[in-house]
């Protein structure tokens, strides 16, 4: 078993991050991406004796983030990193959940990147070391919600992955703030990995996935959930048996638990994904 919430909230804060100041102008960002660009080289042993653009200087901030390891950061560079960070969630476009109509027992279906949306909490589909993504600049939504959060993600997985001691099992879930997202905590949680077809045991874990994502929000109070298409992408559930579950295992904790009215929100980002949600959610 992993650790509760009781065991691991003391490690790490879980208050609501506060908003840092944005950037106004693109010399700023500039200036702040070279500062994070120079730590991270520095790490590595290396100088930033190069000029590239804005862009490419970008890119590498990201992809030298995604490999390393949650090593000490400076608290002036993190304040740096803060305000370029949400000066780019601010330039993405934040989306507002509660303006989706609801199909019902409070459930909504958008399809977007879960990564702009303004809700208590999104779900991020998680690997069992439940670091984030290694992989630089990889396209996978756990490399994209640690990328855009900040390097601050990493280090609360790592402390409580630290205190627990053992790799996530499937079907589990853990919290932390988000950052430099527009949503206050992202829910870490491992769906199962699948070779041809899932077993009963694949799908009994992936409807935990669910279920101890909002027992979870629960615990926490919170008032909104977006859940990812979990275990889809490089785990290979098979997509519409995937979305089965995962409205099977909502409307039924819905359904045990009346006296909460959190916001469920099914994140899509393949339009393929959508029909499918749209086509199940029109059953319930």
């Amino acid at each position: 078993m992993g650790l509760s919430l009781e065991e691991y909230r003391n490690l790490i804060d879980l208050t609501p991050f506060p908003r840092p100041e944005p950037f106004r102008t693109a010399e700023e960002k500039t200036e702040a991406c070279e500062m994070l660009l120079k730590f991270l080289l520095r790490e590595r042993g290396m100088i930033a004796a190069f000029s590239a653009t804005y862009e490419k200087k970008r890119a590498l901030v990201r992809n030298y983030m995604n490999e390393r390891l949650s090593l000490p950061v400076p608290q002036d560079l993190l304040d740096i990193q803060d305000s370029l960070f949400w000066t780019e969630s601010l330039e993405r476009g934040i989306v507002n959940a509660e303006e989706f109509p609801e199909i019902k027992y409070g459930i909504s279906l958008w399809e977007g990147d879960i990564s702009r949306l303004n809700t208590d909490g999104i779900v991020n589909a998680a690997n069992s070391r439940m670091l984030g993504c290694f992989l630089p600049g990889h396209h996978c939504i756990d490399n994209v919600i640690h990328s855009n959060a900040g390097m601050q993600l990493r280090r609360d997985c790592a402390r409580i992955m630290a205190q627990q001691g053992h790799p996530e099992e499937a079907g589990e879930a853990k919290i932390t703030r988000a950052y430099n997202l527009p949503s206050k905590y992202v829910l870490h949680t491992v769906g199962p990995m699948i070779g041809r077809e899932p077993s009963p045991k694949q799908s009994g874990e992936l409807r935990s996935c669910y279920i101890s994502c909002l027992d979870l929000a629960a615990e926490m109070g919170l008032r909104s959930i977006a859940f990812c298409c979990v275990a889809t992408g490089v785990f290979n559930f098979p997509r519409a048996m995937a979305a089965e579950i995962a409205v099977g295992a909502v409307v039924h904790w819905k359904l045990h638990h009346p006296e909460n009215n959190i916001k469920v929100v099914f994140n899509t980002f393949l339009k393929e994904d959508t029909e499918i949600y749209q086509n199940i959610l029109k059953f319930i």
